[in-house]
């Protein structure tokens, strides 16, 4: 018999992973998604509610149903840039909408749930690599809103209301590798997939926003996670909390950097194809290294950063997916 889980931003880039690896360690993901930056063809490996997560009586009609056991909570407003611009947008779904779920859960006593959480709450990093005991110094509202939702889980999880694991993810990057999801953001903001759309549209160069930094070759580094290995995560922390795990809160990432210009000469390698560029100045906020201390990670679930894949099996996923979107179009 199935076990439910509440997938809320389920249909999403990586909430769609990770309901497919949900589906294969025997759980049902019950997507709640409204569609507002999901796909309903990402919906493969369970049943899906349309719903906002900040209608109460929508919300509850679907727990209700399904029973689930526990929740992950992947829905929110994600685009740096749009929260500067509008915060009060991103304070009413990120943090009301957190507040809403986590309302829910306690009414209908669900008492686990995983939190899509980022190292955007550390802000400008003092040192590196960044361990979870880092200060978080958010410099965006959008870290801000996830702060402020890990802040409302500490104390939930303190009062005794329910238990969770917030995961602190770098940059989640890759696709599928059946084929079957990948990442289609729109607007798209990610480098790898707006550098492969460069090279397969050489009249779209690749604006690269930044070459004075201190680093090895002057472009800023970052840590790259494949949204497989973020979902394998996220079904460890799903399987340690049902178990009796105690709350915490993880960083996942490989422990290690590429620059900006190691990532293009990845994608250069596997597509054969250029990938064309101009060089922008830095955005406002951008520090120069951004990479995880994931030794937590490996402590509390048992998963060994080590063993997630690296950059060019990233970029060669990445690839596929987006060649196969790009072929399906003409």
């Amino acid at each position: 018999m199935s076990r439910n889980i509440l997938v809320t931003g389920g249909a999403g880039y990586i909430g769609s992973h990770t309901c497919k690896a949900l589906a294969r360690a025997g759980y049902l993901p019950v997507v709640y998604d409204n569609l507002v930056y999901g796909h309903e063809w990402a919906v493969k490996w369970g049943p899906f509610e349309r719903g906002d997560i900040l209608d109460a009586a929508r919300l509850d009609e679907v727990i209700r149903r399904y029973k689930p056991e526990a929740a992950i909570h992947f829905a929110a407003f994600a685009y740096v840039g749009e929260s500067v611009s509008e915060p009060l947008k991103y304070y009413r779904n990120n943090v009301a909408g957190t507040l809403q779920l986590l309302e829910s859960m306690r009414a209908n006593r669900i008492g686990a749930i995983v939190f899509s959480s980022t190292c955007a709450t550390y802000g400008i990093p003092q040192s590196s690599p960044i361990s979870e005991t880092a200060a978080q110094v958010p410099v965006n509202p959008y870290g801000h809103t996830k702060l402020t939702a890990e802040w409302m889980l500490a104390d939930g999880a303190a009062a005794g209301v329910f238990s969770y694991v917030a995961l602190r993810y770098f940059n989640a990057a890759g696709a599928d590798r059946d084929g079957e999801i990948g990442e289609d953001h729109a607007p798209e903001t990610h480098l790898i997939p707006l550098a492969i759309e460069a090279a397969l549209n050489s009249g779209k160069p690749l604006a690269l926003y930044g070459l004075d930094y201190d680093t090895p070759d002057g472009s800023a580094v970052r840590d790259y996670v494949h949204v497989d290995d973020l979902a394998r995560a996220h079904v460890a922390a799903l399987d340690y909390l049902l178990a009796g795990g105690k709350s915490a809160a993880l960083n996942v990432g490989r422990g290690k950097g590429a620059s900006v210009l190691e990532v293009i000469a990845s994608i250069e390698r596997h597509t054969g194809r250029k990938v064309p560029w101009n060089a922008a100045p830095r955005r406002p906020g951008d520090p120069p290294v951004l990479v995880a201390d994931a030794a937590q990670l490996k402590a509390v679930l048992n998963i060994d950063p080590a063993s997630f894949a690296g950059l060019d099996t990233i970029v060669e996923t990445a690839w596929r997916w987006h060649m196969k979107q790009h072929n399906s179009a003409k």
